[in-house]
């Protein structure tokens, strides 16, 4: 059986809080994670992820060891062959993906990967040459209803994708957080950082590859002052040349049902008919209204927290089995000899379950030509087949 792994966590925000950190206290209930160290710039970050009463309900036995050394002396001196968890600024992900793998470490990394497609294959090459994986967090991939409209549209059930929305709009509050300070004008958007999923969903879906794309940004101002792309509408054309509009923002009402709005509408045709997919994923069929307020909508699927026996609570979820299945792919390589792993890492990038850098490097092409198109006026950028 393959050892437990040891954690070293760069960044100690928002999705630590929410998905990462949780996982990872389930995981080592389960003994397959040992010592968890995490990694922040302020102490104040620590200070309030350890304070969390959401996650000392959850787990009420469990801590991390909190350090706020530089990320490269973390990683280096994590032991070779362990677990290094990026949940950085998207502007700052290769730098520390790279420092991870040097250091000898298995990678698992909140999305984007990066924002350029030389900059994956950068990285594929550096994880390949050491046997090493890196998993990407595109948790709308382990969503039920995402695995049944692949397989269905894969066996020719909706027949071929023609015309297609998106949205995920995020809740104004994101604007007072740490977004504020790196989701700016000359760093990322709205359809960058969210769109993205989106994005991905459609190609792991239908298997078919993104080959142009435009988007339009309104420009709006953070409470520090500094601006960013706040709303965005893309369009991306697909190499059977289907179309995908996809609207995002961080701009959905703090007082809206429901963590934030978000679904995905395919049209499909074959032979003489139309087919149709369509997923609400804001609206998860749970709608309460709590004693003083407020109405909720809340989502069963993505992350949540259930009693099953034993000490706190349970993490259930796609959020959490994204992550479950990334750990298990790094044990399944440990398990293997050196001269077998490059094999194994050739089998999981080839089955196209898990997002990698190899079999996902359709968005960092669409997201190089995103970024080019908004600061162009919302033109058509043709993309690269890398």
């Amino acid at each position: 059986m393959t050892r437990a792994f040891d954690a070293a966590v760069i960044g100690g925000g928002m999705i630590t809080h929410d998905q990462l950190l949780p996982s990872l206290y389930q995981f080592r209930r389960l003994g397959l994670v040992g010592s968890i160290r995490i990694c922040a710039r302020n102490r104040s970050t620590l200070e309030r992820l350890a304070a969390s009463e959401t996650l000392r309900q959850a787990f009420p036995e469990q801590s991390f060891e909190a350090t706020t050394e530089p990320y490269e002396s973390v990683l280096a001196s994590t032991a070779p062959r362990q677990l290094a968890v990026v949940a950085v600024p998207d502007p700052l992900h290769r730098d520390v993906i790279l420092a991870a793998l040097d250091a000898g470490l298995h990678v698992c990394s909140v999305k984007p990967l990066v924002m350029r497609a030389a900059e994956s294959e950068e990285i594929e090459r550096e994880a390949r040459s050491r046997g090493l994986f890196v998993g990407i967090d595109y948790h709308k991939r382990f969503d039920d209803r995402s695995l049944m409209a692949r397989r269905l549209y894969r066996a020719g059930r909706f027949g071929e994708f023609r015309l297609g929305s998106a949205c995920l709009l995020e809740k104004w509050s994101y604007r007072h957080s740490n977004f504020q300070n790196w989701c700016t004008v000359e760093n990322s958007d709205a359809f960058c950082y969210i769109g993205c999923h989106y994005v991905d969903l459609v190609q792991f879906i239908t298997g078919l590859e993104p080959v142009a794309v435009s988007v339009y940004a309104v420009r709006d101002r953070y409470p520090n002052g500094n601006e960013g792309y706040l709303w965005t509408d893309a369009r991306v054309r697909w190499s059977n040349g289907a179309c995908l509009n996809v609207q995002n923002a961080l701009g959905y009402p703090d007082e809206g049902p429901g963590s934030n709005t978000q679904g995905l509408t395919m049209f499909c045709s074959g032979g003489d008919g139309g087919a149709l997919l369509r997923h609400s994923d804001q609206y998860r069929g749970l709608e309460y209204s709590f004693l003083g307020g407020p109405y909720a909508e809340l989502s069963p699927d993505y992350f949540q927290y259930v009693q099953t026996g034993g000490p706190g609570l349970t993490p259930v979820g796609y959020g959490y089995r994204s992550i479950e299945r990334i750990l298990e792919a790094c044990r399944r390589v440990e398990r293997e000899p050196p001269e077998r792993r490059g094999a194994v890492l050739d089998e999981i990038d080839g089955a196209g379950i898990l997002a990698t850098p190899g079999n996902s490097r359709h968005n960092e092409r669409v997201l190089e030509g995103a970024r080019t198109s908004i600061h162009e006026g919302g033109r058509e950028v043709k993309l690269c087949e890398c």
